[in-house]
């Protein structure tokens, strides 16, 4: 255990006092304070983008243009965060040179931006339908027909004429349900590139030329290669609209959260204007303009209570079950839901400012953003649609050259095969649907992450330092214990003493006050008032002479302390900050004031432990106060007087002894620590500056939200794991069966139709997989 040497603060004292004008002290998760980067950000809408091959594509071209810092694109979206001071012609251009179609997201707010989008869903999801029933209509029959017949015969007029109309609307099919995967293919081919509709148009697109040949010439075909295959290319475009209309379902699914914080919002408010209320558009309220909101409705936008008092509820933004009481002074949040009185408050944060729509930007953020092993899934598909190209003709010259007899219809089937099941629809999906889900389920429960890659890291950290006043406990002192002498009344007692400290800012002082004053107790006046230097206070009220101080005050007037000296040593022992009270030179009570640990904290460092994790705090405070507080919450390892520049240092000694470091703080002095720990997680009741140095956000002041936040992140990198084990064995393993390495052993050869129905359920799969974690549930507490 080490320490240093500083000048200690008082117990009890809320940390880093030289900077208490920068720091907001605001009442328990009322104002969570959440900014996003100032960078310039452009969201754009990708159309055309078929797999996960694309995503690379994509990103590259927009990260190649001037001015642009970074482009995330989420696939399971189909859009492109791009942060950076680029033109958005510019921007546009790139994506349609890299080969697709790219429009920027227009909507004025974000309530529309989702409205648009669904829409949007919605129209591909009918147009998706159409084409799938287009296909099947035709390919059904012609398969059932088939597997009826047993045979298909191109050998006399009739049966050839018979089998062009079928190929003339087989054509028709390629053309309205699976033109969008032709026209993406000759893109990519014209960019030199391929990606899924490559390998879906030239699996398709030679079924149905062979199946043409046999038809035109089947003299050109040996007897037993004379079969079309025009059942197959209906039904593999069908099954693979299918396949894309049910995960455009099932993806809608994944932003539920982001529709939820949505709908927290007020659509309107009702403010005083020329003292008259009017009821207007929550777009039009203006700063400063006075708002009321009665009981039962929703808070419209931020601001500060100027009249009334009442209960609010702010679980829906914090997850704090408990209403949260607010009086003149106190600060309400856009969102939250006025439960009992009506108040009137003044408008400081609208619009796009207010802690809410902040809120909704970072998760949306967070969610198209991609954690360390999203990007390894986007390299390897960018190489995996040529490599399954080459294995597919290296099938089929296999089997030109050694296969059985009709070598030509087996070279035919099997590259088709490869080509269709090979398609790495999964593998683009496995990771963003995943974090998508997560991130949304983080803010549920009052956890802001801020990227993919905090969501990653979060689930490996094996330390967590907590830094002391403001995150263990209240960060502000608190009246713990009145322990009085003789016949004096405990209330007589506390008026007394509150009306002797009325005045003073000190924060020892305001505890008395507050105390006072949340009991119901009415103060008298002062006078004669006299500051006794690093001794106390003196002063008359109602008649009486009154002393507050320490010890050597006491001893000083030679007032008879008894053993109240020994109880006085028991509540120092215990980081409180005893002061004694006398009433005409008697002592009349001992009154102990303390930064109190939080209700939960104990509870949520004990959660962490059992997780296995290394719990360390980080005081400033002096060693006796570091020590017992540790002692009560649980904490074994702890590091005392530490200058706020050191903190940083020992976030370093953990790095260095191979810990994956978590900080926890919510003062300015946390930010350094924050910023170079593996993963920061600010307490959103704390500074601005401490927030924006985080990773993470509690928007409440517990704990507990450390231990949901990496249960999430657990979960969710579990959940990434599974879709990407199921994407890469569904690929790589269904590429040497397609290719036909069963045939030689059981007579095996896998049909296209079945390729075609594996590829489009299998990113369905993964979908649905995902959605999985929206049952989730942290650990009750």
């Amino acid at each position: 255990m080490s320490s240093v040497n500083t000048e200690s603060g008082k117990p009890g004292c809320h940390k880093d006092t030289d900077n208490n004008a920068q720091h907001h002290n605001h009442e328990h998760g009322s104002d969570p304070h959440v900014h996003v980067d100032s960078a310039a950000h452009q969201e754009l809408i990708i159309e055309g983008a078929g797999c996960a091959s694309c995503v690379g594509k994509i990103e590259s071209a927009l990260k190649a243009v001037p001015g642009v810092e970074n482009a995330e694109m989420n696939f399971a979206q189909r859009t492109v965060s791009v942060i950076g001071n680029a033109a958005a012609s510019d921007l546009l251009k790139a994506v349609e040179k890299a080969g697709y179609n790219a429009k920027l997201a227009a909507a004025e707010n974000e309530d529309d931006a989702l409205a648009e989008k669904e829409k949007a869903d919605q129209a591909y999801y009918k147009r998706l339908m159409k084409e799938t029933w287009i296909a099947l209509s035709l390919g059904g029959p012609l398969m059932a027909y088939a597997l009826i017949t047993g045979e298909v015969n191109v050998n006399t007029t009739t049966e050839r004429i018979a089998w062009l109309v079928v190929g003339i609307l087989t054509f028709g099919v390629l053309y309205f349900s699976g033109k969008h995967f032709f026209v993406g293919a000759w893109k990519s081919f014209l960019n030199h590139s391929a990606n899924m509709d490559t390998l879906i148009a030239l699996g398709t697109g030679t079924a149905w030329l062979y199946s043409m040949v046999v038809v035109f010439f089947p003299d050109a075909v040996p007897d037993q290669a004379r079969h079309v295959y025009f059942e197959a290319t209906a039904i593999i475009i069908g099954l693979i609209d299918l396949g894309l209309a049910l995960e455009l379902k099932a993806r809608g699914r994944t932003s539920e959260a982001i529709k939820r914080l949505i709908g927290l919002q007020a659509k309107t408010a009702r403010v005083i204007r020329d003292d008259k209320e009017l009821d207007i558009a929550i777009e039009q309220v203006l700063l400063n303009d006075v708002v009321r909101v009665r009981p039962g409705e929703k808070i419209p936008v931020d601001g500060e209570v100027i009249e009334g008092h009442t209960a609010i509820d702010e679980s829906m933004l914090t997850g704090e079950p408990m209403p949260v009481e607010k009086a003149t002074g106190d600060t309400v949040a856009a969102g939250t839901i006025n439960k009992s009185g009506s108040i009137l408050f003044k408008a400081t944060r609208v619009g796009k400012d207010t802690a809410l729509a902040q809120i909704i930007n970072m998760v949306k953020r967070a969610q198209n953003s991609k954690p360390p092993i999203g990007r390894l899934a986007d390299v390897i598909s960018a190489y995996f649609v040529p490599v399954v190209m080459i294995i597919a003709v290296a099938s089929a010259l296999t089997w030109l050259n050694f296969g059985p007899e009709p070598a030509v219809a087996f070279a035919i089937v099997s590259a088709t095969t490869v080509l269709i099941i090979a398609c790495p629809c999964a593998l683009g999906l496995a990771t963003p649907m995943s974090v998508m889900v997560g991130v949304g389920k983080a803010a549920e429960a009052g956890v802001l992450i801020r990227n993919g890659e905090a969501l990653q890291t979060a689930s490996k950290i094996s330390a967590m330092i907590l830094d002391k006043t403001g995150t263990i406990t209240l960060g502000a002192p608190k009246v713990t214990d009145v322990l009085v002498a003789g016949e004096h009344d405990e209330q007589a007692v506390l008026r007394l003493a509150a009306t002797l400290e009325s005045g003073s800012e000190h924060p020892l002082a305001m505890a008395i006050v507050e105390s006072a004053q949340e009991r119901g107790i009415e103060m008298g006046k002062v006078s004669n008032f006299n500051a006794i230097a690093g001794h106390g206070v003196q002063a008359e009220v109602d008649g009486k002479t009154l002393l507050f101080g320490n010890e050597k005050l006491m001893r000083e007037r030679t007032i008879g302390l008894g053993d109240f000296v020994e109880k006085a040593q028991a509540l120092a022992a215990e980081a409180k900050t005893p002061m004694y009270f006398a009433v005409d030179n008697k002592l009349a009570a001992i009154i102990a004031v303390a930064d109190p640990i939080k209700e939960d904290s104990i509870a949520a460092i004990k959660r962490l432990q059992h997780n296995g994790i290394r719990v360390v705090m980080l005081t400033g405070d002096n060693r006796a106060t570091a020590k017992a507080v540790a002692e009560k919450a649980g904490i074994k390892e702890f590091f005392a007087e530490v200058l706020p520049e050191e903190k940083s240092k020992k976030v370093q000694e953990l790095q260095m002894e191979g810990e994956v470091v978590g900080m926890t703080g919510d003062g300015i002095n946390d930010a350094p620590a924050l910023a170079i720990a593996n993963v920061g997680f600010a307490i959103g009741t704390g500074t601005d500056v401490a927030i924006e140095s985080a990773d993470i956000t509690l928007m409440r002041g517990s704990l507990h939200g450390l231990a949901d936040a990496i249960a999430v992140s657990k979960a969710t990198l579990r959940n990434i794991k599974q879709n990407l084990f199921g994407a890469f064995i569904y690929n790589v393993a269904g590429v040497p069966f397609a290719a036909g390495v069963l045939y030689p052993f059981l007579g095996l050869l896998l049909n296209p139709v079945i390729a075609g129905a594996a590829m489009a359920f299998s990113s369905l799969t993964v979908v649905t997989n995902a959605n999985r974690l929206r049952l989730f549930k942290a650990q009750e507490h």
